[in-house]
């Protein structure tokens, strides 16, 4: 493996062991995992595969999970919960209200570019998540409950503090969400999923999604 792709992957394996609580062992079960579904996609992919490329024993996966399903939903959830959640609700409206951003679209662009980079170390979680959303319960149920608690109701206070200070027209703020958050996921998607090999002026296109958002809800 290059040195790209194993620093990569360090940084996955970061994502899902946030809180530090895992063995070496699970570890290396989840990286091997990361690695074949995102390639391979969930059911086309093995236990014995996992562990082989794990380097442990299929016994010891089924030891820290108990099925193959219990070991994707370890693999998404804290995944669905950081792209949904950027900057964590908290930061997320800390940036929005502190004086490093004195309109919306300057706290806009700081936004897609930290969930460019975000997805940009995370691409084969991004994968799994949107081969596997539509065909599992439980991930749903994840997205929706970090969307629910963590997303909307930290949107909301920022657009509200932004309705203030007049940089955005008076729609609902339901409304507003719908038509930004979709163009953001469209790029990222298209970008680092869709066309990844495509030639590229990233700079540029984060500024034509901004500016495309804001021609829809700002003032």
């Amino acid at each position: 493996m290059s040195d790209s792709n194993e620093e990569m992957f360090k940084q996955l394996v970061e994502t899902l062991n946030q809180d530090n609580t895992m063995t070496q062992k699970q570890l290396q079960i989840l990286e091997a995992a990361i690695k074949i579904i995102s390639e391979k996609g969930y059911y086309n992919t093995s236990t014995s595969e996992i562990a082989k490329q794990a380097g442990v024993a299929e016994g010891t996966i089924f030891r820290h999970y108990r099925t193959k399903k219990d070991l994707l939903v370890a693999i998404v959830t804290p995944v669905v919960t950081n792209i949904s959640a950027p900057f964590f609700a908290e930061q997320f409206v800390d940036q929005a209200f502190s004086k490093s951003y004195q309109t919306f679209e300057e706290f806009l662009y700081a936004f897609v570019e930290n969930r460019f980079e975000f997805v940009k170390t995370n691409v084969p979680l991004l994968k799994i998540v949107l081969q596997e959303l539509s065909f599992h319960p439980e991930i749903q149920a994840a997205y929706k409950r970090a969307f629910t608690e963590k997303v909307h109701p930290a949107m909301c206070e920022v657009l509200n503090h932004y309705k203030k200070r007049g940089d955005l027209k008076d729609i609902p703020n339901q409304t507003m969400i719908r038509m930004a958050v979709p163009s953001i996921i469209g790029f990222l998607i298209t970008r680092f999923i869709i066309q990844p090999n495509a030639e590229w002026n990233d700079e540029q296109e984060i500024k034509q999604t901004i500016d495309y958002i804001m021609n829809g809800i700002g003032k």
